[in-house]
């Protein structure tokens, strides 16, 4: 296996512990409680060294040689004012300015640094700029001067301390790299520093042992190469630091580039695992980080296509070299972004090239590749590699986007977008099978099916996407019985919430062969395991066993804070919509829609949480749910959609749960003219006496299910 270069395999192993050991002189712990949230460090150079490390190895003090000079970076600028932070203060200054006398300028956004550095003898003035006459200069990370300015001081013999964070900026800049585009970055990317967007817990930590200070991004990495034995939180590092490296542009700086080209050859040589769920890699093992090092690479714009080879997962291989145009609708009116299917699927280790008119470059378009989006970073083992997918924003006329793992193409349209109609042409691709409901014949989707090369495809209606291995829709002969039935249910989905019908964006549910949580999960997408296949894809199925899952994850994603009480109704009200789409659509009556709501059940629930004495803490998931079971089999459906559709013209919603439930009781009293104080008092609810008060003049609810005599008999 090829070894690193010359100039990166020397300067890692030159020792800095002589540094380190001056810049923590007489300090035995480092606290960074200081009430801002700091940045995680990257400590990317030859020449540049930790010197604040947490347990897991995420860095907020540094420091580096660069040119003559001399630069120490702190993750949040209230390091650098902290009185807490006085002693490492003080030896930085030393450090930075070699125990050489000089002027030192703060920064006037720094002011409060001042009195520490006088405090321990040091003078210094503060300075609304860089000076010629300065020896150390103090600043934020956060731009109003020049990089080039900065670089040059230091290379020419100046001091830097210089702190921020980069996560706020992250947070406001969504789609850009902060470690290409942050201010700070642009002064430090070149001296062997950056501020990642990852924050770290503020804490009070002991200064690094020796052990721990020889972590270096690159030594971690020439490590990895050669196989050698490495510690688990040495690889967790590696993986963190490589994806946040790839984002610095390498252009104009030769070790940059020398580095990805290492890398790629790194891989190309080890040969990427044929991850599946037959074949599963453990997380913290070396075949893992192989799959995260790949798709970091790729992510970066780097020619993947040689890593795919061998992995033989079955994905077609030779995409049609004529350009296929896609008309894609460039308005979105709904509350969040939409993805818009192009029927075109990307094969692994292929690039993609996009083209559109130049006035849609403006629109804040992008290009997704693959639609399996959980990133599964944090399992113990991996069926897949972490993360599949890749995002690019389409800002220039022409783009190409390099993927490594291939996928369905999705052009990504942001909220509020009023772009219309627009022509997208894409080369590289190939036809994936697609049916949408009042669009596709029969005869167009067998053509559709007939040796079709993508290995996924879709069943489309207005109001909902079913995303689902190819070979699962190879039996579906006429897909528009299932998707009526669909289109029902959706509109059931949409009639108990008071939503509008079509939906403004339709749903989507996505399997996969592994995901991040549960069996399935919310969110748009929502997501599932290959299991659940068949039941999304049979008419036959779903009417006579029902579809209780994928209708619950609907369910969530109706819920609205204005009426849910977390963690108690996070997984109950959802279920109010699986039992209205069963017994409203599918005719299949509650009790026997989940074995939960069987009478018998309901009843030894009821009994338990009285018994309890009708605790809060206790009033969870089929517990809470029964309470409003009871209410609507005593007042129908009616106030429920009428009281959902209130809550979305209330202003002013209250946040903390005691109010939000005395509203949903004030607001559900009055709508079906009865006093439900007693009701929901008798199952636990915090009822304040203004509420009561307010209510009294309502008529009394003869019917409670809670009432006197139930509660007697507890």
């Amino acid at each position: 296996m090829q070894c690193l270069p010359h100039w990166a395999r020397t300067r890692c192993s030159e020792d800095f512990s002589g540094d380190q050991q001056a810049l923590l002189e007489g300090l035995l712990e480092l606290d960074i409680r200081t009430g801002g949230v700091p940045s995680q460090l990257l400590v990317h150079g030859a020449l540049a060294f930790p010197v604040g490390l947490d347990p897991n190895l995420g860095c907020f003090l540094a420091a580096a040689h660069y040119g003559r000079g001399r630069v120490v970076l702190a993750a949040h600028e209230g390091l650098l004012c902290a009185p807490k932070m006085g002693p490492f203060l003080l030896n930085a200054m030393r450090w930075l300015s070699r125990d050489q006398s000089g002027k030192v300028g703060v920064n006037t956004d720094l002011k409060n640094l001042c009195p520490l550095l006088s405090a321990g003898g040091l003078a210094c003035s503060l300075e609304s700029r860089l000076s010629g006459e300065m020896s150390v200069y103090c600043c934020k990370a956060y731009g109003g001067q020049e990089p080039r300015e900065l670089q040059e001081f230091v290379a020419e013999g100046g001091g830097l301390l210089i702190g921020g964070q980069s996560w706020w900026w992250a947070s406001q800049h969504p789609g850009r790299s902060a470690l290409a585009s942050f201010p700070g970055n642009l002064i430090l990317n070149t001296m062997g520093l950056s501020i990642m967007p990852q924050t770290l817990p503020q804490g009070c930590f002991p200064t690094p042992t020796p052990k721990t200070r020889g972590y270096h991004f690159r030594r971690a990495l020439s490590a990895f190469q050669e196989a050698s034995s490495m510690d688990k939180s040495w690889l967790a590092r590696l993986d963190l630091d490589v994806k946040a490296f790839l984002q610095i542009p390498a252009g104009g700086t030769p070790a940059y580039a020398s580095l990805h080209r290492l890398l790629r050859k790194m891989l190309c040589q080890a040969s990427l695992p044929a991850v599946s769920k037959s074949n599963p890699v453990a997380r913290d093992s070396r075949e893992a980080s192989l799959l995260c090092l790949a798709t970091v690479l790729a992510h970066s714009g780097t020619d993947c296509s040689q890593l795919t080879q061998g992995l033989g997962n079955g994905t077609c291989q030779c995409p049609v070299e004529y350009p296929i145009t896609v008309e894609i609708n460039g308005t979105n009116p709904g509350s969040g972004e939409s993805w818009l299917s192009t029927g075109l699927y990307l094969p692994e280790g292929h690039s993609v090239e996009v083209s559109l008119s130049e006035a849609a470059t403006s629109a804040g378009l992008r290009v997704q590749v693959g639609c399996h989006t959980d990133d599964l970073s944090h399992a113990t083992k991996l069926c897949r590699a972490p993360v599949v997918t890749q995002h690019c924003c389409v800002d220039q006329p022409q783009i190409t986007i390099p993927c490594l793992w291939g996928g369905l193409l999705y052009v990504i349209v942001p909220r509020g977008s009023s772009l219309g109609p627009v022509p997208i042409n894409f080369r590289g691709v190939v036809p994936a099978p697609r049916y949408r409901r009042g669009h596709t014949s029969k005869e167009e989707w067998r053509r559709c099916l007939q040796g079709s090369p993508a290995p996924w495809g879709e069943l489309a209606t207005d109001n909902i996407i079913l995303t689902v291995p190819t070979t699962s829709l190879c039996s579906l002969e006429d897909p528009e019985p299932l998707l009526r039935l669909w289109d029902d249910m959706l509109a059931a989905v949409a009639t108990l919430g008071a939503q509008p019908f079509p939906f403004c964006r339709p749903e989507r549910i996505v399997a996969d062969v592994q995901i991040s949580a549960g069996w399935m999960h919310s969110g748009y997408p929502i997501m599932c395991h290959l299991e659940s296949v068949q039941e999304l894809t049979s008419e036959t199925f779903i009417r006579t066993k029902g579809l209780w899952g994928p209708v619950h994850e609907l369910g969530h994603n109706q819920q609205r804070p204005g009426w849910e009480f977390p963690p108690h109704t996070t997984e109950a009200t959802c279920n109010l919509w699986s039992v209205y789409v069963h017994e409203s659509v599918l005719g299949i009556p509650r009790a026997h829609a989940h074995p939960a709501l069987k009478p018998s059940e309901r009843k030894k629930r009821i009994e338990a949480h009285l018994r309890m004495g009708a605790p809060l803490s206790n009033w969870n998931v089929w517990t809470a749910l029964e309470t409003y079971l009871q209410l609507q089999e005593a007042f129908g459906w009616e106030p429920f959609i009428r009281l959902f559709a209130d809550y979305q013209t209330f202003s002013a919603l209250p946040t903390d749960n005691v109010s939000k439930m005395n509203l949903w009781v004030k607001k559900f009293s009055e709508q079906v003219q009865k006093n439900l104080v007693p009701f929901f008092r008798a199952w636990g609810w915090p009822v304040q006496k203004e509420v009561a008060e307010s209510l009294a003049g309502l008529p009394e609810w003869q019917e409670n299910p809670m009432g006197a005599d139930l509660l007697s008999q507890e």
